[in-house]
């Protein structure tokens, strides 16, 4: 933690030297979130953003279930908050398996105009807090609250190549306090992601997450994470819908435990809505 907070004094410090004199890229991404993951954005001092994510269920079934409309869903509510232009706070709750989550989010570096700063760098933390029942956590006379508790940290790159791409690329830290006998409680990985402007306010836009690490059983393994979809922005909302092959929402879960295949066509539908106020 010591190492995290140098490096964000740090480059706050070099950020500080471009301040008076640069103009910073703007809209690298249309929002905070680009499907489940963050960007480098975060909302103007004194936004709120009411984030609204659904995951319908596995397409598989076909028209049985409406291609998975019909199926068991998950769904987050949640409000990210500007207290400056830099710095976001967020609380969420998520359906399955019932995580409180409140995260953190800074713009350390931000890409200038002029090409001095080429990049721009974000760093994020969340904690979450499972409220399932006690069993859920282990066995009873071994259970403390901490075990409910999960973590991810990223430090979050990224550039605007021009009006029309944005790329992004994080690497990634887990932690879970209480995992099932086979998993591991550190685990860390990569994730990327990016945005092309097709015309008007009309984007494709896609996510990739692979946990770099190995279970301690190799049949908990987790699978790639891959998401496809497609965004509508305007001043206040930005609409996305899209394809995944993970119905878990949260970093915590999705890294650690996705087990879809996208290779083998295990996909689901999903949407989100973001409103700004």
């Amino acid at each position: 933690m010591k190492k995290i907070l140098t490096l964000i004094v740090l480059a706050f410090c070099i950020n500080a030297g471009f301040a008076q004199e640069e103009d910073y890229v703007v809209r690298s991404f249309e929002t905070s979130a680009l499907v489940d993951n963050q960007t480098v954005t975060t909302p103007y001092k004194g936004m709120i953003e009411l984030q609204i994510q659904h995951r319908f269920g596995p397409v598989e079934n076909g028209l049985t279930d409406l291609f998975g409309v019909y199926a068991p869903s998950n769904i987050r509510m949640g409000l990210n908050y500007g207290i400056t232009d830099k710095l976001m706070v967020s609380l969420g709750t998520t359906k399955d398996y019932k995580p409180v989550d409140a995260a953190i989010k800074y713009a350390i570096l931000q890409q200038t105009e002029s090409g001095k700063m080429p990049v721009s760098l974000s760093y994020y933390g969340s904690v979450s807090v499972g409220l399932q029942g006690d069993e859920m956590y282990g066995p009873g006379v071994e259970y403390r609250f901490i075990h409910r508790i999960a973590y991810i940290n990223q430090f979050i790159v990224a550039r605007k190549f021009s009006e029309k791409l944005s790329l992004q690329v994080a690497p990634t830290i887990l932690y879970l306090n209480s995992v099932e006998y086979g998993y591991k409680n550190l685990n860390y990985g990569i994730s990327a992601g990016g945005r092309f402007n097709a015309f008007g306010s009309h984007s494709l836009i896609f996510e990739f997450d692979h946990l770099l690490n190995k279970q301690d059983n190799k049949n908990f393994d987790a699978k790639p994470q891959l998401a496809l979809g497609w965004e509508i922005g305007t001043a206040t909302h930005a609409f996305q819908v899209f394809f995944a092959n993970y119905k878990g929402i949260l970093g915590q879960r999705n890294f650690v435990y996705n087990q879809n295949d996208f290779t083998k066509g295990d996909y689901l539908l999903g949407f989100n809505v973001t409103v700004r106020f």
